[in-house]
């Protein structure tokens, strides 16, 4: 524990910080966010991809939207535990691979943790079937691809720092909007309201669910990433 609070204080760490700020900024300002968001989606439907042949189901497509929305589509029973564990895994996915990353990071791999995320949006490529998925894909890919091979190590872990405070900040930016829309009767077919008919457990708790797992990967992941080598 001493070790880990000398590391903290560490003036090392303040670019750790920084990167932490700018992905705050890039999540609250609604002119950045809504590109951005585009990235917290690919998160998001892949997680619903992986969990749906995970538990036994077919993947027949991935479509995003240039409304930052996405559909995951897989062929299965329409209920049971195998449809439950694939609406759950949306929004917790988006926060767990932050978490994941800033593990990588603050153990000094985060050029696995960038080639990691490039090999997840190739086979999710194998997957979309609309032209937008396609870019949103590609474009992601292609600037994740320009800093691992480009990039000084420096840059390369300021840049996978950056990338994973933003996962975990802006995991917990869509629960806000899709509180706002339910509020609004907006949003019927959310997961939160699929998984409430399929398990008679209200949307409000999933959605609690979601935000706990949120804030605690924020939480971990944010003290892991104060703590990654200096740069």
């Amino acid at each position: 524990m001493r070790n880990a609070t000398a590391r903290l204080l560490d003036s090392g760490n303040v670019a750790a910080l920084i990167a932490g700020l700018i992905a705050l900024v890039l999540v609250l300002n609604r002119g950045t966010w809504l590109p951005l968001r585009n990235v917290v989606t690919i998160a998001h439907e892949g997680g619903h991809a992986v969990v749906a042949l995970l538990s036994g189901r077919k993947l027949n497509g991935i479509r995003l939207h240039s409304d930052t929305s996405g559909l995951t589509v897989s062929t299965g029973r329409s209920h049971g535990p195998g449809m439950v564990l694939t609406l759950l895994a949306g929004y917790p996915a988006v926060s767990l691979l932050g978490l994941g990353g800033a593990w990588l990071v603050t153990s000094d791999r985060e050029s696995w943790m960038l080639w990691g995320c490039i090999a997840l949006l190739v086979l999710m490529l194998l997957a979309v079937r609309n032209a937008y998925g396609v870019l949103s894909v590609l474009l992601t890919g292609g600037a994740l691809g320009a800093v691992s091979y480009f990039a000084t190590p420096s840059w390369q872990a300021l840049c996978a720092a950056l990338l994973c405070w933003f996962l975990l900040v802006g995991g917990l930016r869509p629960l806000n909007e899709l509180g706002r829309k339910r509020r609004r009767g907006r949003a019927g077919d959310s997961d939160a309201d699929q998984l409430a008919r399929l398990t008679g457990v209200a949307a409000g708790a999933w959605m609690l669910l979601w935000f706990l797992v949120g804030v605690a990967s924020l939480l971990v992941g944010g003290y892991w990433l104060l703590l990654m080598p200096q740069v």
